[in-house]
């Protein structure tokens, strides 16, 4: 097959729940990476795009009714552009890259944008319709995270255990004490805050001009990393699920607001338009848990990948896994064999520091990794999420 190529790759910064990218609408947010790779090949033939492929997990409010088409068109892509939005949830923006990959491996496409967008500051609340006439039990369900609208069958058969909950079941059923999570956590915020000072963050990200008040500011940097954390401080905080439980919000990821987008070409591609790669898509594997213990999707979908590849968990110099919760990386870390603190694992931080704008997620560690690779001449990357309802995704990339 062909060899799909990560040529470049921006996101905006990752705004807090109701940051300063709070006012910015989700399809106007997602088309503003669009914009960005737009702005940064100005030779290239945009019409020779084939496709737009973005993911987004909620798509209940103004990122609804295929967000990636309304946000090509907000980009100022030719209208003749055809996109696609596609939902796996916490991984959405990692499965946008790679079935855009699988569409160039397969000779179907050349040129395609992929990434991802949340706002989780707008996700809005939604309410069924009556199930009956003159019905009075109507509930208003919050999107922003986790289950709404459950079906009964669903929570019969395999209970809608909340994100935490699964945190907290993986951490009981793997001995991970609190401790380990809180320096884990710590140490996320402190490799986010040595890549920022090292300026390896803002080679990810574009700037933003968002609304504050009746003024507009530039948006230049995450908002969601906390540097004078302190393990005094986590160790202070109350477990969200009361006494006897160990995830805290010091040692879980947030609710966030940002896009990311990749541009994406084939051999053919490269030498057409004169791109130069930052990085080869080697494959992509997926798998399924149980929902109750959806934290350890990537260890499978890892072992997946390897099998599939011909290739070893050592052949990576990176790995991404990301961080929606501490107890979660250290359970599938420990899973595979790796040290609670090693270095080559989410090197520059993670979702703790970082945040977790759910679809924009894992397309951000993509970037962060291939960006990675080039800036420390290294071979391949390793790239994992976790999902909602139990699922994992594995993604593998080599330096050209």
């Amino acid at each position: 097959m062909a060899s799909a190529w990560l040529v470049d790759a921006t996101r905006t910064p990752f705004g807090r729940l109701g940051g300063a990218l709070a006012g910015v609408r989700a399809d106007d947010l997602a088309a503003l990476p669009i914009s960005a790779l737009m702005a940064r090949h100005p030779s290239l033939d945009w019409a020779a795009l084939d496709e737009v492929i973005l993911g987004c997990a909620n798509q209940s409010g103004e990122d609804n009714r295929n967000v990636a088409r309304m946000a090509s068109l907000l980009a100022g892509l030719p209208q003749g552009i055809p996109a696609v939005t596609v939902n796996r949830l916490c991984a959405s923006g990692l499965e946008s890259i790679g079935q855009a990959a699988r569409a160039i491996a397969c000779g179907e496409a050349d040129l395609i944008v992929a990434g991802g967008v949340e706002s989780m500051t707008r996700a809005p609340y939604v309410m069924a319709k009556a199930g009956v006439a003159w019905a009075r039990e109507q509930k208003l369900e919050d999107t922003t995270l986790g289950w709404r609208l459950v079906n009964p069958r669903m929570q019969a058969g395999y209970g809608t255990d909340s994100m935490t909950q699964t945190a907290e079941n993986l951490a009981r059923e793997h001995g991970i004490d609190r401790d380990s999570q809180d320096a884990y956590a710590l140490r996320s915020q402190q490799r986010t805050a040595q890549a920022r000072q090292q300026g390896w963050l803002a080679q990810e990200i574009t700037p933003v001009h968002a609304a504050a008040g009746r003024e507009t500011v530039l948006v230049q940097r995450d908002e969601h990393p906390r540097p004078e954390t302190t393990a005094t401080q986590l160790a202070a905080l109350k477990p969200l699920l009361g006494a006897g439980s160990s995830i805290t919000a010091g040692n879980a990821s947030g609710l966030n607001d940002g896009a990311a987008a990749v541009l994406l070409a084939s051999e053919s591609a490269l030498e057409r338009h004169g791109l130069q790669p930052l990085a080869r898509i080697v494959g992509m594997a997926s798998a399924a848990v149980a929902p109750r213990v959806m934290g350890i999707g990537p260890v499978p979908a890892i072992h997946k990948l390897l099998a599939r590849t011909g290739l070893r968990l050592d052949d990576f110099d990176r790995i991404e896994i990301n961080e929606a919760f501490a107890a979660q990386v250290l359970a599938c870390t420990r899973a595979l064999g790796l040290p609670d603190d090693a270095a080559h694992l989410n090197a520059n931080g993670g979702a703790i520091a970082l945040g977790h704008p759910l679809g924009a997620s894992g397309a951000r560690l993509a970037m962060t990794a291939a960006y990675a690779l080039r800036r420390h001449r290294q071979r391949r990357a390793l790239v994992s999420l976790c999902v909602g309802v139990g699922q994992g995704l594995a993604l593998a990339l080599e330096s050209p």
